[in-house]
């Protein structure tokens, strides 16, 4: 198993152990360039999701060795009332490089929420600073239209095979705080509709004209597949 996928499993372990969360959907994603599966989708929500707590996990692999491709997402979303940001992990490996997207991606703007922003992110500051001092990982070209929609604690990067290996324990920082934020709740001033802010958010970033990834996702797997795989992101 690949380092980006043996990532992705064990912090999805994590995921369903912690917050018992059970499978809704498994679907196998295909492609023309290939006779077999391409990618998997899969989803879990917990036995009773709360619109307060954690509402749904979304799972999205695709690995294609003719073109080198070895990707796996998680979307760990946070229910609709829910003041916790959401959770997301994404683990690439190509053919000349690792890359890795880990952050929370915040429910409040943060400039105008600074308990929130305290409570949720400031305790990243440290384990951010720590990543980029990896020999071997450097910053991903990734425009300021796409960073506007997540934190400043985002690790964004691409790295060497060794440097993604030695970013795990920053995932897993990364995780065990928002685990503690799930647990524990976090500042919410009750200025802002959550619900309403969360739907706009998720359209733009998931949005094929924010983030180019998705026309490169549809000539992959079609249109329909790539339209079935945003609306899990988005719904």
């Amino acid at each position: 198993m690949s380092l980006p996928a043996s990532l992705n499993e064990r912090v999805l372990d994590r995921l369903i152990a912690a917050t018992e969360l059970t499978p809704l959907a498994d679907t196998e994603l295909t492609s023309p360039m290939s006779p077999a599966p391409v990618g998997r989708l899969r989803t879990f929500s917990p036995a009773a999701p709360a619109g307060t707590g954690l509402e749904k996990v979304v799972s999205v692999s695709l690995v294609v060795p003719m073109i080198k491709l070895d990707s796996h997402m998680i979307f760990a979303f946070t229910g609709p009332e829910s003041a916790v940001p959401h959770f997301t992990l994404d683990a690439v490996a190509s053919a000349d490089y690792h890359a890795m997207h880990l952050d929370l991606i915040p429910r409040l703007e943060l400039a105008t929420h600074l308990e929130y922003l305290d409570a949720c992110f400031l305790p990243l500051t440290e384990p951010l600073e720590a990543a980029w001092k990896i020999d071997g990982v450097s910053p991903a070209a990734i425009g300021p239209r796409q960073r506007a929609m997540m934190s400043p604690w985002m690790v964004v990067c691409r790295a060497t095979e060794d440097a993604f290996a030695k970013l795990g324990p920053t995932v897993d920082t990364y995780l065990d705080h928002w685990l503690s934020l799930l647990d524990t709740g976090v500042p919410d001033q009750g200025d802002t509709d959550l619900a309403a802010r969360d739907t706009a958010n998720r359209a733009n970033l998931f949005s094929p004209e924010v983030d180019p990834v998705w026309h490169q996702v549809t000539r992959l797997i079609g249109a329909e597949q790539s339209d079935l795989v945003r609306g899990e992101l988005i719904s």
